[in-house]
């Protein structure tokens, strides 16, 4: 029996529909796990498809989702921050408990990787977390934004150019990602933890890991 791929919704945080994917391995699954794509980009991206496949070769069932505005999920992005990313997160793993089973594993792939450590603690369930080059403070991302960070704090919003296109930023996105204390929680995670950081990573500094 063949891998199979099967395209779901479930409600976000905040009620709206979130499209995934739901990747299953060949036999039963050994356990599930829970993917969070980087910032601005899908679950679709090649990173996303190839970690899901390395798992399900090892038996293990992968929910990968849009988050908030991205994607083919419904939402408006510039409304969207990092709590809302963790609560999105959280809102998979409710819809895993409840249809399938609960998350063993969370996967973040930068600002992803810094929202399942901060989701973590909020799901019972899970053993493990892995990060993928991921900042250790979520407000790394701000130095994405260059000058239009002046434009966002005086003007209280601006279109920022990320990856080839622009994505209206608000000034309530940067105040959140400015007050996050993830470093500060890491202490008690209570959970494995996995993390990959190449050291010539020019998006994320390895000092920023």
């Amino acid at each position: 029996m063949a891998n199979r791929s099967e395209k779901i919704t479930f409600n976000g945080s905040l009620g709206e529909q979130l499209a995934a994917r739901l990747d299953m391995p060949e036999s039963a699954p050994k356990a599930y796990a829970l993917f969070a794509h980087c910032f601005t980009y899908t679950k679709d991206i090649f990173a996303a498809s190839r970690i899901a496949e390395g798992l399900n070769a090892h038996g293990i069932a992968v929910l990968r989702f849009d988050f908030r505005g991205l994607g083919a999920s419904d939402g408006d992005f510039a409304n969207t921050n990092f709590t809302s990313n963790v609560g999105d997160l959280v809102a998979a793993a409710t819809h895993l408990r409840k249809n399938f089973e609960a998350p063993k594993i969370i996967i973040g792939h930068s600002l992803g990787g810094a929202a399942v450590l901060a989701a973590a603690p909020e799901i019972a369930e899970v053993e493990a977390v892995c990060t993928i080059g991921a900042p250790s403070d979520p407000g790394h991302v701000a130095n994405h934004f260059g000058d239009d960070i002046k434009k966002i704090d005086s003007e209280g919003e601006a279109d920022v150019k990320l990856v080839g296109r622009p994505f209206k930023i608000k000034k309530q996105f940067l105040d959140d990602i400015r007050s996050q204390k993830l470093t500060e929680n890491l202490s008690s995670l209570g959970k494995a933890l996995l993390v990959f950081h190449s050291p010539v990573d020019n998006t994320v500094g390895i000092e920023n890991a």
